[in-house]
């Protein structure tokens, strides 16, 4: 029995009538309750005459317990479960319908979308240690260390003491350190030229479920106990999350509040997407911002990312500036490097400039160009990479490599298309 001072009341609406809680962002009668805000699954509850503690009982069997269907939701009375699937409610979580791995130990999974059409698919990476990309960017994980980790608490990531036993259970191994590449979309409109991705074009947004329970999918596949592992969110697998805004906002606060994960170690990519950066600048509760930059100058951007043709540099840095950065945050620079398109010193010291004449505290992840069929393009000579790096940091910007992980199975950054092989 959950005592009444439990009682969590969706944001905003602690002490309002019941009427008005109903008419909060009410679903459609006989859905999907995997990826339903609290907002949503209270007025579920209310609908069937329950308290509104039994959403929060529904949030927590899905996104920590991570069951699979109502009739494992053994604290919800049998009846009211009976009454619900005979309404039309289910839980329908995406499931990983195949897995591929590497020989460095990365994971890349095609995820089936529930709320798709039939046989719709999207890939998801799973990278034990990270790929680097997490270092220097200010985060709770960005430390090898752990120093940084652990200046959180054991439960500063929103878990609670009903959590305990699961990471008791665990203690016997090691903690796992991991990032996870989450999608928000199947296929991408954006059309960067060195992206397997855009090859696909836009096939459809996600939902909220859909992108949040891929990481739920990953997280369960590898009994992950948050709190205990060190696991990083990267938003940067198919698709441009600043397109499909709200769902993925909504997956965000469902991972942050529901499935206790720490904003703090979440990033997401841009292509430079403004009105989204700028809506992004005013969220209370986001992840760190990257912008996938890959040239120094507009003119050159643009023969590789076609977007920037209706947002220049500048405008993008403009919008990035709206943010209110916490203590240590850094905005990343994402920069491709294509052997001899944009990797050359002059490159080098040209981001450098761009990077000081932004204003903002800037780091560089550098990524050489992981190759891909029916690509033009060529990875950097031998050098190249760590010689370009070395000039940024020359110039007093920060300049991390992220290693290639998982090539040999498609999953390195720009090559996911939902390979078979």
């Amino acid at each position: 029995m959950v005592e009444r001072s439990a009682f969590r009341y969706p944001q905003g609406m602690a002490g309002k009538p019941p009427s008005e809680l109903l008419d909060a962002a009410a679903p459609v009668a006989g859905d999907n309750l995997f990826g339903l805000s609290r907002q949503q699954l209270t007025s579920v509850m209310l609908g069937f005459s329950q308290p509104v503690y039994r959403a929060g009982q529904l949030l927590d069997a899905m996104y920590r317990q991570r069951v699979a269907s109502l009739d494992e939701i053994t604290v919800l009375p049998r009846a009211l479960r009976e009454q619900m699937a005979k309404s039309g409610w289910r839980i329908s979580p995406p499931k990983i319908s195949a897995a591929f791995r590497s020989s460095d130990g990365t994971e890349r999974y095609l995820v089936a979308c529930p709320d798709g059409p039939d046989g719709q698919t999207v890939e998801t990476v799973w990278m034990p240690g990270g790929d680097g990309g997490e270092i220097g960017d200010g985060s709770a994980d960005s430390d090898s260390t752990g120093s940084a980790y652990e200046a959180d608490g054991e439960f500063g990531d929103g878990s609670t003491a009903a959590d305990e036993p699961a990471k008791k259970a665990a203690s016997a191994r090691p903690a796992q350190r991991a990032t996870i590449c989450v999608s928000s979309q199947i296929g991408c409109a954006v059309n960067c030229q060195f992206c397997l991705t855009a090859q696909l074009g836009l096939q459809r947004n996600l939902t909220a479920g859909e992108i949040a329970g891929q990481v739920i999918a990953v997280l369960e596949r590898h009994s992950v106990v948050v709190g205990r592992d060190r696991i990083n969110l990267v938003f940067m697998g198919m698709g441009e999350p600043f397109l499909n805004y709200e769902p993925f906002m909504a997956a965000v606060r469902l991972l942050v509040e529901e499935a206790g994960l720490p904003e703090s170690r979440m990033t997401v990519s841009t292509s430079g997407i403004v009105p989204g950066i700028l809506r992004f600048a005013q969220e209370p509760v986001r992840p760190h911002l990257a912008i996938s930059m890959n040239a120094p100058n507009d003119r050159l951007r643009e023969e590789i990312m076609p977007v920037t043709r209706k947002w220049k540099i500048d405008d993008v840095l403009r919008a990035a500036a709206a943010l209110r950065l916490r203590p240590r945050e850094y905005v990343t620079f994402e920069y491709v490097l294509l052997g001899g398109v944009n990797d050359r010193q002059e490159e080098a010291e040209e981001l450098a400039r761009l990077a000081r004449r932004s204003g903002l505290p800037v780091k560089v992840n550098l990524i050489a160009w992981n190759p891909g069929p029916g690509i033009a393009y060529a990875s950097p000579q031998p050098g190249n990479v760590e010689a370009f790096q070395r000039r940024l940091i020359e110039r007093g910007v920060p300049a991390f490599i992220r290693r290639p992980r998982g090539r040999d199975i498609y999953a390195a950054c720009g090559q996911l298309k939902r390979t078979l092989e």
